[in-house]
């Protein structure tokens, strides 16, 4: 018994890990963006380094989902950690934005495997009374994550390289790889199923089409040009083509038979808008307070710290919750504070102080923090051994969706309201490409060389442009509430409804 407990540390060790690895990459990343694009430049195109990650991931989840319920979690769990590793590697080598998104992409390869996959090995390990308790420490991960991460990340780009940002991952996930192979044994038999390879390829085909459409439309190409009306059918398209083959696979790749269940199909609406909402906060709030206040990515992941925190408070008490009442219950809570988080953000200005941008980040980041470990147990309950890995996997799936989406949609509107901004402030003055440059004022050396007059006003602009993305933020948080009124009274120890049959290939 003693030594099986201390396999199962193990085991738990190793898929901590590696959430820690992939969850502080992101965290690094959005910290070090800054000076990345005052490198490289690429401000136009700085998102994709993001949303390339996410598209990868996304396109993963459901595959390694449903090939962890055919073959077993451990071997696609391990695959993941490689894949996500060697982009880690290349992402140092990147002299380009272009690049840099590249490597991201292969990264999320990997990353598609992690997350879904270390959710449901938790569910096959531990019994219902700890698997909140586990999904709590997984939540603290995330959030502790999310304080290493920007501190790390800060320390690295301003006294290394930010290329050294991504090579931090390669010890942790050595590490995490070790202990899965070594202690984590699977005796379980799984259900053979077919691939649905038609319904993957043409969701994230449509996903992609969309993303292209809305970044490029407006920007290099007219809305009415045929690039981004291609673009657009494109999309149509393929989504119709893919609600046309999921209904007839034997096996699809998400199986519209799990949304009959009300608490599977609502957490994922909820994680989908839960995602949209607060990406803007790790992308846009490094960029809000290295433009505005001025200084290095150090002081942007100092900053950032707090709300990190929060969530990490916000995930550790909403595991301990999911034993005492209804997932409705605990995610009505979170949006108490998160949607007034939201709002709060919305209202950042130059003039405000940096202890009241701590305030606003602290509940933002408290509210969110409830989503990490609840989503993830009421998106399980209630299926059997042989659906878990997809319906973890479909959760994620959602998560990432929103947060892809969310990073397209909101990046457009901030980029348009500075570079608006930007053309009503000076657009008739002759300035010179460098004063005009938004990433002059990302970095300390290229702001001394702006007149104070006109780096005042550039600031007011990046500032009001980020103000107003945080205020269209809050649709998606508004309906993410609507849709945890409908979530029903489940609970983690409560009767479980019956799991849907599994569709027979």
């Amino acid at each position: 018994m003693i030594a099986r407990e201390s396999k199962v540390n193990m085991v738990l060790a190793g898929l901590l890990l590696g959430l820690l690895m992939a969850s502080m990459d992101n965290t690094i990343v959005a910290t070090a963006m800054g000076t990345i694009v005052g490198e490289m430049g690429g401000m136009d195109k700085f998102v994709w380094v993001t949303s390339a990650y996410m598209v990868a991931t996304m396109a993963g989840m459901p595959i390694f989902g449903k090939l962890s319920d055919m073959y077993g979690r451990k071997r696609f769990y391990v695959f993941g950690l490689i894949v996500f590793l060697l982009g880690s590697i290349l992402c140092g080598t990147a002299n380009s934005i272009v690049e840099l998104s590249i490597y991201r992409a292969i990264q999320g390869i990997g990353g598609g495997a992690l997350m879904p996959i270390a959710f449901t090995i938790i569910f096959d390990v531990f019994p219902p009374e700890k698997r909140g308790k586990m999904t709590g420490l997984f939540g603290a991960v995330f959030g502790t994550s999310s304080v290493l991460g920007p501190l790390l990340g800060a320390y690295i780009t301003e006294y290394v390289s930010w290329h050294w940002i991504f090579y931090i991952n390669v010890p942790i996930g050595a590490v995490s790889l070790w202990l899965i192979s070594m202690y984590y044994k699977e005796s379980l038999e799984y259900r053979k199923q077919s691939i649905d390879w038609w319904g993957a390829i043409t969701l994230v085909g449509a996903v992609v089409s969309l993303m292209f459409a809305l970044e490029l439309g407006g920007n290099q190409y007219a809305w009415n040009s045929m690039q981004i009306i291609g673009l657009f059918s494109s999309f149509f398209l393929l989504f119709v083509i893919f609600l046309f083959v999921e209904k007839r696979a034997s096996d699809p790749i998400i199986s519209f038979s799990m949304f009959k269940k009300r608490l599977f199909a609502t957490t994922n609406a909820v994680a989908l808008l839960y995602g949209a909402a607060f990406i803007i906060s790790t992308v846009y709030l490094p960029i809000f307070i290295q433009g505005v206040y001025g200084g290095s990515a150090t002081n942007a992941g100092l900053l950032l710290t707090p709300m990190m925190l929060g969530s990490v408070a916000g995930s550790q008490l909403g595991g301990f919750l999911t034993t005492k009442t209804s997932f409705r219950n605990i995610m009505l809570l979170s949006a108490v504070f998160f949607i007034p988080g939201i709002f709060l953000l919305s209202t950042l200005t130059p003039e405000i102080s940096r202890s009241i941008v701590t305030l606003y980040m602290v509940i933002a980041g408290f509210g969110v923090g409830f989503s990490f470990s609840t989503l993830g147990i009421s998106a399980i309950h209630g299926f059997d051994m042989r659906q878990r890995g997809s319906a973890s996997s479909t959760n994620s799936f959602s998560r990432s969706l929103g947060m892809t989406l969310g990073i397209t949609v909101f990046g457009i509107l901030q980029r348009n309201s500075f570079e608006n901004g930007l053309f009503s402030a000076f657009g008739g003055q002759g300035m010179t490409n460098a004063i005009t440059d938004p990433r002059a004022i990302l970095t300390p050396e290229a702001r001394e060389s702006i007149p104070a007059p006109i780096l005042d006003k550039m600031i007011d602009i990046l500032a009001s442009s980020i103000a107003n993305t945080f205020m269209w933020a809050l649709v998606p948080a508004v309906l993410a509430l609507v849709c945890i009124l409908l979530m029903g009274n489940d609970r983690a120890l409560g009767k479980s409804p019956t799991a849907p049959k599994p569709e027979r290939g």
